[in-house]
C-alpha cells in the first residue's frame, strides 16, 4: 500500500530524514515512534503529500507522489483520511459543517446524501446528536472524534493520525484508541499512527516501526519492541533519558 525508499528531508541545513525505508501493506495498522523533533510528522506528511521531500520516493499503491504536480496528487490524496493533531477543526462552522468539508467540491453527491454521510460518519465516532454545535462547545477528545469524523466521511483506503492522544488524559486517550480500532476494522482502512503514547501504541498497532537518528531504527511487532533488551528501544519505551546526550 505505501513503499518509501531512501527518503531524506532537510529544513535549512538542519536534516530531518537521512535515508528512510519502509513498506505498509494494506489493511495494516503501524504504529511510528520515536522522539520529539526527531521527524515524525515529517514523515507523515511526505506519505500525503504535504510536503515534498529533498530526495527519495514515496510510493502508493506502486505510483511514486513525489513529482506529481497538485492536480494528480488530489487524485492520490483521495485514498486518504488525516486526523490532524491539534483536530484542525473550523471554529466558524458547527461539526457537520466541519465533517461535510471534504464533500465542498463534490457536484455528483446531492444535500441529502452529504447529511448522511455526515450522520454515519459521526455515529462510527460516538457523536450523534453533535451536528449543531460549534468546536468551541467540544472538549478535546470530542474535537479529535469530529476530526476523525470528517477523515473518514468519505471511506478513505488509508487513514493518517498524528498523535492522536495528545493532550488527553488517560480515559479519553483510550477512547480514541478504540475508536481507531474501530475504524480500522470495520472499514479495513490501513492505518499508520504517529505518536508518543507507548500503552496506545502497543494496543493499537499491528507493527511498531521506531525513527531514530533520522532513520527506521526499528520494525517489529509490539510484543517483540516491548521485550526488546537493545538500549535504545529500552530507554524511549521507558521514559529514561541518556546521561551521554543533551536534550536541551
Amino acid at each position: 500500500m505505501i513503499e518509501v525508499f531512501d527518503l531524506k528531508k532537510a529544513f535549512g541545513a538542519s536534516p530531518i530524514l537521512d535515508g528512510v525505508n519502509l513498506r505498509i501493506e494494506k489493511g495494516e495498522s503501524v504504529v511510528i515512534i520515536g522522539r520529539s523533533g526527531g521527524g515524525k510528522s515529517v514523515l507523515l506528511k511526505q506519505l500525503i503529500g504535504l510536503l515534498k521531500p529533498d530526495a527519495g520516493r514515496v510510493e502508493i499503491e506502486g505510483e511514486d507522489i513525489v513529482p506529481m504536480d497538485e492536480r494528480r496528487l488530489l487524485r492520490v490524496r483521495q485514498k486518504f483520511g488525516m486526523l490532524f493533531q491539534g483536530a484542525a477543526l473550523f471554529d466558524s462552522m458547527t461539526v457537520a459543517e466541519n465533517v461535510a468539508f471534504p464533500f465542498r467540491r463534490r457536484h455528483d453527491l446531492t444535500p441529502a446524501d452529504v447529511a448522511r454521510k455526515v450522520t454515519e460518519a459521526l455515529a462510527m465516532v460516538e457523536l450523534s446528536g453533535a451536528e449543531n454545535k460549534k468546536p468551541s462547545e467540544l472538549s478535546g477528545g470530542m474535537r479529535k472524534r469530529v476530526g476523525l469524523a470528517r477523515a473518514i466521511v468519505y471511506q478513505p483506503e488509508i487513514v493518517l493520525y498524528d498523535e492522536p492522544t495528545t493532550g488527553l488524559d488517560p480515559i479519553v486517550s483510550d477512547s480514541i484508541d478504540q475508536l481507531i480500532m474501530r475504524v480500522r476494522d470495520r472499514l479495513q482502512v490501513t492505518t499508520v499512527v504517529v505518536t508518543h503514547d507507548m500503552r496506545s501504541a502497543r494496543r493499537v498497532g499491528h507493527r511498531i516501526l521506531m525513527l531514530h537518528e533520522k532513520r527506521i531504527y526499528a520494525s517489529a511487532t509490539p510484543e517483540e519492541i516491548f521485550a526488546s533488551q537493545d538500549p535504545v528501544i529500552r530507554r524511549f519505551i521507558e521514559g529514561v533519558s541518556d546521561p551521554k546526550e543533551h536534550y536541551f
